[in-house]
């Protein structure tokens, strides 16, 4: 596994390209973070831990507000031309799949079809705010036009599995919540919790876009 980081520019700011590399990936996942947090989170440091072992190269992007130590997110469009800025700088000939928790997810599902990606992987989708299940988000996660995995923890405020509908792909976290934190004493360990993360999103890759996609 090869490290690498590219700083971006970007219209509103530098953001940073976080590469875990393998020689010769069968896909490229390219990864946002949510808006209360940078790259680091356990969640998005486990699948670049695990996925280049399996030919899978992992891109993290890091959005400006982070870079320039802002505490809260910037306006939804702003990490849409973000995203896409980091997207332009990557240099690969394997299938792009695009994704990230939370915030960066529903980034994903809004640049997928623009930026040409073949898949895109929504991490704890906020299918709703907190509280109002009325204010559905469903029409932004359908508009990424593209095979969709949704990796959902069961006790997430911000959108329950069952409140997604049945044709979704849709892999759940038992127990765990926005942040895929599961119960101390809870049926399932910190540690299995993100192992079914990466097992989902790995299968689903292999299965739903490397086998449909030619490569790049």
């Amino acid at each position: 596994m090869i490290r690498q980081e590219l700083l971006v520019d970007t219209p509103h700011g530098e953001g940073r390209l976080v590469s875990d590399r393998t020689r010769s990936p069968i896909a490229t996942l390219l990864l946002s973070h949510g808006a209360g947090a940078g790259i680091d989170t356990p969640d998005l440091e486990a699948l670049a831990a695990a996925l280049p072992r399996n030919d899978i190269t992992v891109v993290r992007f890091e959005q400006p507000w982070v870079r320039a130590g802002r505490k809260i997110a910037t306006a939804p469009p702003t990490l849409d031309a973000g995203f896409v800025a980091g997207a332009n700088k990557l240099r690969t000939r394997s299938p792009l799949v695009v994704g990230g928790r939370s915030a960066g997810a529903r980034s994903a599902t809004r640049t997928a079809r623009g930026l040409g990606a073949v898949g895109c992987l929504a991490l704890a989708f906020p299918l709703h705010p907190p509280g109002k299940p009325e204010k559905s988000r469903l029409v932004e996660l359908r508009g990424a036009r593209v095979p969709t995995l949704v990796v959902q923890g069961e006790r997430d405020a911000m959108g329950r599995p069952e409140a997604f509908p049945a044709d979704l792909d849709l892999a759940v976290i038992p127990e765990a919540d926005h942040s895929f934190k599961v119960p101390q004493r809870g049926s399932i360990t910190q540690d299995e919790a993100l192992e079914i993360l990466v097992q989902s999103t790995l299968e689903w890759i292999v299965r739903e876009v490397v086998g449909n996609s030619p490569r790049r």
